[in-house]
Order: C-alpha cells, then structure tokens, then sequence
C-alpha cells in the first residue's frame, strides 16, 4: 500500500509536472488569460508576464497555448533552456514553430522567409503567436533589439506577429537593455503569491481532480502549508506531496498542523 491508495486517490495530486487537469483557475490566473488573449486578439504585438520562482507562469503559458485553437490562431511555445542562447538560434526556432519551409542559414534571407509565413498566417485570417517562457535568459542587447525588429512587420491591422514573454523579476532589466523595446509592451501582467483562500481552493481543487473529495488536511495544516510556502504553488505541491507521505507512514488519516512542521523541518523551510 502507498498513500494513493491509503487516501484513496486516483493519482499524485501534488506532481510539479505542468498538467493541465489539474489547472487551477485563481480570480488572478483568469485575469491573465483574459488580458492576453485580449492583447493577442487585438494584435497589441507584445505582452509580458512576470513572477518570482514557483509562481505559476509555466502552467500558466501551456493554459494560454491550450486556449489559442489551431483554426484562428498559429502558435508556438518556445521555452529558453540556457543563457547562450544566439539570435540566429531563435530566428531558426521562430520559423520552424510558424511553419516556414524553407530553413536558411543567412539570417537576413530566413527573416525574410519568416516575414512572407507572417502575412500568409495573416492572410488566412489566423494570428501568429509566440509564447517564450524564462526569457530572463536572454541577456543580451542584441537579441532584445531583434525582437524589435521583428515587431515591426504590420499589417494595417496591426502586428504581424504577438510575443507573450514569461519571467522572472529579472526580465524587466533585460527590457531596458533595449529601451524602445520596453515601451512597445502593452500588457504588463505580475503573478503575485496566492492569499491563503487562494491555497486551501487549489489543495482542494488539486485532490478532488486526483479523485478524493474528503477533507484530507486540515484547517490548521493548510494555513501552515500557506505559510511555509509563502504562497507558492511549486512549493505548495511539494510540502502537500512530503506530507502525504509523512501522513501515510504514521497512518494519520487528517494531516495536521504536526505533520506540516514536520514536513516544514524536512525540507529546510522552518526557521
């Protein structure tokens, strides 16, 4: 027996894997979608989405891509793995992920190339969209003014292409390297922590998609979790997911506010 089946749950609830099942749509989250699909739709060229660590701006950017569907939208979500990353790199990226055929080594002919899938995606009534997550890892002044670049390519309608960067704090200096860049961001949007009403509906959104519906932690425990995570989701999953198991191995059918500080001392969070 493992504490799925102790806690009679279908599946992990507190797996850090982005899932979309298990999204939970906060008043915040929603806003967000809102305010980017509106920046989007009306082809405002470039929207910023800015959190600390564990914010939730991952889940969020694979829920906005869920949301873009095929038959009005062209999008791509492209995530920014290391920081040496080169313009030539993501111009590359950019033309496969909108579909260009013809891949050229020289960066003005592959812009170029990019440009006419741009105004055939525009022509077929769709919206190009590009979705970049951790773009703090683009330090670079150059690649900030290829972005520029790339923003300028209108139609009367408006940009031919929509960029939504996903980031740490950080990514506002990035911005500045490149300061006619950071004043084309038209939507400006900061993940903030969850309260801690936001925490106890996502435990309990979380276990009731895993499959339970009972009051597994408690009152006291949730506050706690809040607390120590400081209203992280990323670290409300892990101290959940610890504490299951602590839960589990001491045959505790409520989590409490016990099995939290345990947890808390664990994991190197209690001070």
């Amino acid at each position: 027996m493992d504490y799925l089946e102790y806690y009679q749950l279908s599946e992990h609830p507190f797996s850090n894997v982005v899932d979309s099942r298990f999204y939970y749509n906060s008043p915040q989250q929603s806003a967000a979608i809102t305010k980017l699909k509106y920046a989007i739709d009306t082809k405002k060229g470039l929207a910023v989405v800015i959190g600390n660590i564990g914010a939730g701006k991952t889940t969020l950017a694979r829920k906005l891509l869920e949301e873009l569907d095929e038959e009005h939208y062209e999008a791509a979500l492209l995530v920014i793995i290391h920081a040496s990353v080169s313009s030539e790199w993501l111009f590359k990226k950019f033309a496969i992920q909108l579909g260009v055929k013809n891949i050229r080594e020289d960066k003005i002919e592959l812009i170029s190339e990019i440009y006419r899938r741009l105004a055939e995606i525009s022509e077929e009534g769709k919206k190009a969209v590009v979705l970049m997550d951790e773009v703090q890892m683009l330090n670079s002044r150059e690649i900030m003014e290829e972005f520029r670049g790339l923003l300028n390519m209108e139609s009367p309608e408006g940009k031919l292409v929509n960029f939504v960067f996903f980031g740490l704090p950080d990514l506002d200096h990035v911005l500045s390297l490149d300061e006619p860049l950071k004043q084309r961001v038209a939507v400006r949007i900061r993940l903030d922590a969850f309260t801690q009403e936001n925490a106890r509906d996502y435990i309990k959104h979380r276990l009731k998609v895993a499959g339970c519906s009972n009051d597994i932690f408690s009152d006291r425990s949730i506050q706690l979790i809040w607390k120590y995570s400081n209203g992280s989701p990323r670290l409300i999953n892990t101290i959940c997911d610890n504490a299951l198991l602590e839960g589990f191995l001491f045959k505790n059918p409520v989590i409490d506010e016990s099995t939290i500080k345990t947890v808390a001392v664990d994991l190197g969070l209690e001070s």
